[in-house]
């Protein structure tokens, strides 16, 4: 599993690659824009008159009037008014209760105003002559290149439309050119009108006067700050035309003053036809992965013209400052990229705005192109195959193994030795690692069969130089003998009497193998011939206590009763010689579906670890003291004897001691 993860190192090499490319082709895109934008900005250095304001004045003293491509209603709504959305402005000072909007069109200013009012005041027409009474209206403020100041006062007696005043000088009367209409809402009233461009000048500024009482004046909220309304900045009909010119498909042209009043616009950044599927935007765990693979950017909205009609961007903000500068945009939701780029307009020494330059991504490698969605659609499978078959591979070579490993466990267990393991045939390394394995067994094996057969040979071997030796001393006894003498022939006899025993032990392993070949069987009862060997024991072994604890009923046995009394002895002198005086030996016999099962506990010390079935096995003991007079063949007889009727032994550790567990098959009760 993990060498396959590695394969993910394709898709992501692949995805780096994309990234990279879709870096390096951006910042291609970037420089070019800024090539193109910096050629139209020396062009427009030939318009200053249409850039430069009249005048220095305070940005916020301007108001833009958005570019209307129809000549809205007056009815005192804005729902005709095509506009961007966020373009109506707040009055300052009002926290949002006055807002306001102004459009141009053909050869009018429009104008719309919404106040929150809970009381409004209208114009009381009955007042009594020298009686001052005040009202709520608006006024539009305006100074002509001479100086001379207009207002323009919207008042109303009642909701509808509304006769505006105009005061020039000290001149008052009523400009019948001007069309206005007062609309109540539900938070105070709305105002609409339509300016012609001739009467007012080409600075302008609002003030709405609002009064709770008819018999006190109103407080006045304007867009300026004293009496010095700025320029209003609109659309030069010369700079659009001139701005359509430079424009191509996928491009938008930008041109603002040097407060970054937005003075002519052109073209757009999107020229998807509807035939063209090459940007549609990703869906899924798709944009998931482009947004984990597209380099960070300023969200794409943010690419587009203010609504407010003031570019007021941080990279537009440095071109205004005489730095040209470039910005990139991204959307996370269609993963879609916006390259923006923006240059100073000089006019000789003189600044006089700024030209930004926007293209999107139906014109540079982008990622939601489908020939790179593809790309990384094939990689992933690509990937996902190799894992499969390194997978695949992978688990065939481990359960190969495996099998080898398990067939090396199983092949020495109790009776022989199986050095046939699996893959022998195999060409490969497993097959190699097989065949070493199975030649390691065969030589195990032979010598496992020496050990077995050494104690028979041993026996054979040994047995008349034995007598010899044996008879020698016997008669050298006879002799007249030193004091010395007598002394070294009495432990010569010792030594002799201790090889006849050992002698005896591994000739009466060999006569109970053979025996086992050909011994006659029998039914007898397993529990009586268990109590007479107990009591036997208890008798020969008065130190010790034995106890016995049996099933009730009869444990029929079919095999040989003075073999099964052989088998006891061997388990019963082993519980003795690791016990000590009054240690109690217990011999139980219980009975299950298909055997009967004998053992014998002692609470001598526990088995070594890992020794198991070990212990069974010809030459094996694991005694300290007494080493020498015990060559562990004991055990083995008793083994030998429980398979050949058919059954097992084995040897645990229990809470009291060690257990030794002979479990044989019952015979068929009669």
């Amino acid at each position: 599993m993990l060498v396959s993860l590695l394969t993910l190192i394709l898709p992501w090499a692949g995805c780096q690659f994309i990234r990279e490319t879709e870096s390096a082709l951006r910042e291609g895109q970037q420089q070019m824009l800024g090539g193109t934008a910096k050629a139209i900005a020396d062009s427009l250095s030939q318009y200053p008159d249409d850039l430069l304001s009249s005048g220095s004045y305070d940005a916020a003293n301007r108001i833009y009037a958005h570019p209307l491509v129809s000549a809205p209603l007056i009815d005192g709504y804005v729902n005709e008014w095509i506009i961007p959305d966020g373009a109506m402005a707040t009055l300052r000072g009002t926290d949002g209760a006055i807002r306001y909007v102004v459009g141009a069109h053909s050869q009018y200013w429009y104008l719309y105003i919404d106040v929150r009012d809970s009381s409004i005041v209208f114009v009381d027409s009955q007042s009594k002559n020298g009686e001052k009474k005040f009202s709520d209206y608006v006024s539009l403020v305006s100074f002509n290149a001479a100086g001379v100041r207009d207002v323009f006062r919207f008042s109303a007696e009642a909701p509808g439309d509304i006769v505006t005043t105009r005061e020039t000088g000290r001149q008052i009367f009523d400009e019948m050119r001007v069309t206005a209409y007062w609309q109540d809402t539900a938070n105070g009233y709305s105002l609409e009108a339509r300016v012609p461009r001739t009467l007012a000048g080409p600075r302008i500024g609002l003030a709405v006067t609002n009064t709770d009482d008819a018999s006190r004046p109103g407080v006045t909220s304007a867009t300026y700050v004293g009496d010095n309304p700025g320029p209003i900045v609109t659309v030069s009909p010369v700079l659009r035309s001139v701005a359509a010119g430079y424009v191509q498909p996928g491009l938008r042209l930008i041109i603002t003053d040097k407060d970054g009043w937005r003075v002519a616009e052109a073209g757009s950044i999107s020229n998807q036809g509807p035939g063209d599927r090459g940007s549609s935007p990703p869906s899924g765990w798709l944009k998931i992965l482009y947004n984990l693979l597209l380099e960070p950017g300023a969200e794409a909205v943010l690419a587009e013209p203010a609504a407010s009609g003031r570019e007021q961007q941080s990279y537009i903000g440095e071109a205004l400052r005489g730095v040209p500068s470039t910005k990139w945009f991204r959307s996370p939701g269609t993963g879609r990229a916006v390259v923006a780029v923006a240059q100073p307009v000089w006019s000789g020494t003189v600044q006089t705005g700024a030209v930004v330059l926007q293209q999107g991504t139906d014109a540079i490698l982008s990622l939601t192109n489908q020939a790179l969605t593809r790309l990384i659609i094939l990689t992933l499978i690509a990937t996902v195959v190799v894992a499969v078959v390194l997978l695949g591979y992978a688990s065939w070579l481990s359960l190969r193994i495996r099998q080898l490993s398990n067939a090396a466990e199983r092949a020495l267990d109790e009776k022989r030795l199986h050095s046939a393991l699996p893959s022998a045939l195999a060409g490969d390394e497993v097959g190699d690692l097989s065949r070493s394995f199975s030649s390691v067994l065969r030589q195990l094996g032979n010598y496992n069969d020496y050990l077995q057969s050494l104690a028979g040979k041993l026996s054979h071997e040994l047995r008349t130089p034995l007598t010899i030796v044996r008879s020698s001393l016997e008669n050298l006894v006879h002799e007249s003998l030193s004091a010395e003498a007598t002394e070294y022939t009495a432990r010569a006899m010792e030594g002799t009497d201790r090889l006849q025993k050992i002698l005896n032990a591994m000739s009466e392993a060999n006569r109970t193998e053979e025996l086992m070949k050909n011994f006659e069987s029998e039914s007898f009862d397993l529990g009586e011939v268990l109590a007479s060997a107990v009591a036997a024991y208890a008798d020969a072994w008065p130190e010790r206590k034995f106890k016995l604890r049996r099933h009730t009923g009869p444990a029929i046995l079919d095999g040989s009763p003075e073999l099964i009394i052989q088998l006891l002895d061997k388990l019963v002198g082993n519980a003795v010689d690791f016990t000590g005086v009054g240690d109690v030996i217990d011999v139980s016999l219980d009975a299950e579906t298909d055997s009967l099962v004998m053992a014998v506990t002692n609470p001598g010390p526990p088995l070594p670890e890992k020794m198991g079935n070990q212990l069974f096995r010809s030459l094996v003991s694991v005694r300290s003291g007494d080493a020498g007079k015990h060559l562990g063949l004991g055990l083995y007889i008793a083994r030998i004897i429980a398979e050949g009727h058919g059954g097992s032994i084995s040897a645990a550790n229990t809470d009291v001691g060690v257990s030794f567990q002979v479990r044989l098959p019952a015979g068929i009760s009669t």
